[in-house]
C-alpha cells in the first residue's frame, strides 16, 4: 500500500464518520433527545473540528511528502524550470555566436 493509497483511506474514512456523526445526531434529534438547534450546533462543531483536523492531516501529509521527495534527492519542478531557463539561454547563445562565426567566415571568402 503506497503513501496516497494511506491518506486516501484515512480521508474516506474520515468522511463515514463524519456521515455517521451527523446520522446519529439527526436520529437523537428526531427522539427528542436534542433539540434542532442543539443537533445543529453539535453538527456545526463537529463539522469545524473535522475540517481543521483535516487541514492539519493535509499539511502533515505535504511536509513528510516534501520530506521524502528532499531525501531521495529528486529535482523539484522549480530545479527542472531553472535548468530549462538555463538550457534556453545557452541555446539563444550558441545560435548568435553560430550566426556571427558563419557572416565573419563568409566576410573571409
Amino acid at each position: 500500500m503506497t503513501l496516497i493509497d494511506i491518506v486516501r483511506s484515512t480521508l474516506l474514512a474520515g468522511f463515514g464518520i463524519q456521515e455517521k456523526v451527523k446520522e446519529t445526531i439527526e436520529e437523537f434529534v428526531k427522539k427528542g433527545e436534542l433539540s434542532e438547534s442543539q443537533g445543529a450546533k453539535l453538527v456545526k462543531e463537529f463539522t469545524e473540528k473535522a475540517e481543521k483536523s483535516s487541514d492539519e492531516l493535509s499539511k502533515t501529509v505535504t511536509e513528510l511528502i516534501t520530506k521524502t521527495l528532499e531525501r531521495m534527492n529528486l529535482p523539484t519542478k522549480d530545479n527542472i524550470d531553472g535548468l530549462n531557463k538555463k538550457i534556453k539561454a545557452l541555446s539563444t547563445r550558441v545560435k548568435k555566436l553560430e550566426e556571427a562565426s558563419e557572416s565573419t567566415g563568409r566576410k573571409e571568402a
